[in-house]
C-alpha cells in the first residue's frame, strides 16, 4: 500500500505547513503528493496525523496517479467521468453519483448501478477500456476523467485537450486500496473514502480472528468464459481466497495472471472445493455432471459453488469485493462465519455506502 502511505504522508505534511502558514498571516496555496524516500516509521506516524488532520483536500493538489503520472487538480471537481465500471461503482460509494456525466458503455449491465444511481442508466456512454470515445468524453467538458491503465494514452491525449484524468489500476487490495485514497483525495472525499477502507479492513481483520484456527481447504476459481481458465496467484481473486481461509489450488501460477490449465491438472491438485467467477458462463452443474471432473474432490463431495453475481461480482477488486471473501468464508467455514452473520455484513455495506439491503432486492 505504497502509494496510500506516500499520499497520507505529504497530505500530513502539507496540513502542518498550511496551519502553520494560517497562523502566520498567510494561506497556503497548494497540496503536493510525491514520492520521497521515508522509513516505515516515519510513514505510519505520517499516516496517522494524515488521518485525524487531512479532512480536506487543499487545491491545487498535484497527484501521482497508478500509472505513474504526475496530475494536478487546480479545483475540487464539480463534474466527473468515469470510464471504468470499478471507478463509477467507486464514485457512488463516495457519494459522488451526481456529480457523474459520463460512464462506461452499457452502464444496464451493471444492476449495482440501478439499485444506488439510477440516474447513471441515462447518461452519455465514453466506450470501454479497448474502444474509448475522446471526442465524445472532451464533449462532456468534464473537470475529471477516471480512466483504467489500459487507457494511459487516452489520459495524455485528454491532457493534450487540457482535460484532467486520472488513471487506476486496481488489481488487488492493496492496490484497490490505493485508487480509493487517490480518488477520495482528488475529489475531497477523504472521510468517505476512509470509511470504506475501514470497513474492508475490519471485515478482513474479522476473517483472520475467525479462522486462525481452522483448516485451509483448497479452492480452484474457475474464470468467466472458461472453467479451465483460473486465477494465478498475483490475481485479485487469490487473495479472496486466502481472505476467506483457503488455499488457491493455483497459488503455484506466478508469472502469469488468468493461466489456462488442463483437466489433467485440476484433478492433480484435487481441490476440496471449486468456486465458479461471478459471470461464468456455465453452470454449477455443468461442473458437478462434467465426466472429466471424476474422482475430484470438490465434485464428489458436491462442494461447488459459484460467486453470487447478481448485484455486483464480488470476485473482482470492487469497492465491495471484500465482500467475495466475507460470502466465500461461509461456505469454506460456515461454523465459524454462519450466514446470518454474513447476511448482517452484506446488508451492512450496501445500506452503508449504495442506499439499499442486498437481501431485499
Amino acid at each position: 500500500m505504497q502509494l496510500k502511505k506516500i499520499l497520507s504522508l505529504v497530505l500530513a505534511a502539507a496540513m502542518s505547513l498550511s496551519m502553520a502558514a494560517c497562523g502566520a498571516g498567510s494561506a497556503a496555496s497548494s497540496q503536493a503528493v510525491s514520492s520521497p524516500a521515508v522509513s516505515q516509521a516515519d510513514s505510519a506516524a505520517s499516516e496517522q496525523a494524515a488521518a485525524s488532520n487531512a479532512a480536506e483536500t487543499v487545491y491545487p493538489v498535484t497527484l501521482t496517479d497508478q500509472a505513474g503520472r504526475e496530475v494536478t487538480i487546480e479545483q475540487e471537481p464539480e463534474s466527473l467521468v468515469s470510464s471504468y465500471y470499478i471507478s463509477t461503482s467507486l464514485l457512488i460509494a463516495l457519494g459522488l453519483d451526481s456529480k457523474v456525466v459520463g460512464v462506461e458503455n452499457k452502464p444496464g449491465n451493471r444492476p449495482v448501478y440501478a439499485l444506488s444511481a439510477p440516474e447513471l442508466l441515462d447518461l452519455p456512454t465514453v466506450g470501454t477500456a479497448k474502444e474509448f470515445d475522446l471526442e465524445g468524453c472532451a464533449a462532456l467538458a468534464p473537470d475529471l476523467v477516471i480512466l483504467p491503465l489500459k487507457l494511459k494514452d487516452a489520459a495524455d491525449s485528454l491532457a493534450q485537450l487540457g482535460i484532467t484524468a486520472l488513471v487506476i489500476n486496481p488489481e488487488d487490495q492493496d492496490l484497490l486500496d490505493e485508487a480509493i485514497t487517490l480518488i477520495g483525495t482528488a475529489t475531497n472525499t477523504q472521510d468517505r473514502a476512509n470509511a470504506l477502507m475501514d470497513f474492508a479492513a475490519a471485515q478482513e481483520q474479522r476473517l483472520t480472528d475467525a479462522l486462525a484456527d481452522t483448516d485451509k481447504p483448497t479452492v480452484y476459481l474457475g474464470g468467466n468464459s472458461s472453467f479451465l481458465s483460473t486465477a494465478g496467484d498475483a490475481m485479485y481473486q487469490s487473495d479472496l481466497i486466502q481472505m476467506a481461509g483457503g488455499t488457491n489450488a493455483a497459488a503455484e501460477i506466478t508469472d502469469t495472471y488468468w493461466a489456462e490449465v488442463s483437466y489433467e491438472q485440476i484433478l492433480a491438485w484435487n481441490p476440496d472445493y471449486i468456486v465458479l467467477a461471478s459471470d461464468a458462463d456455465y453452470t454449477v452443474e455443468d461442473v458437478l455432471n462434467d465426466p472429466n471432473l471424476a474422482g475430484c474432490a470438490a465434485v464428489e463431495n458436491g462442494r461447488v459453488y459459484q460467486i453470487p453475481g447478481d448485484v455486483e461480482a464480488w470476485d473482482s477488486p470492487i469497492p465491495g469485493g471484500i465482500l467475495g471473501a466475507v460470502w466465500l468464508a461461509s461456505v469454506l467455514h460456515p461454523d465459524q462465519c454462519p450466514e446470518e452473520e454474513t447476511t448482517a455484513v452484506i446488508n451492512d455495506f450496501y445500506e452503508t455506502f449504495y442506499g439499499f439491503s442486498y437481501s431485499e432486492n
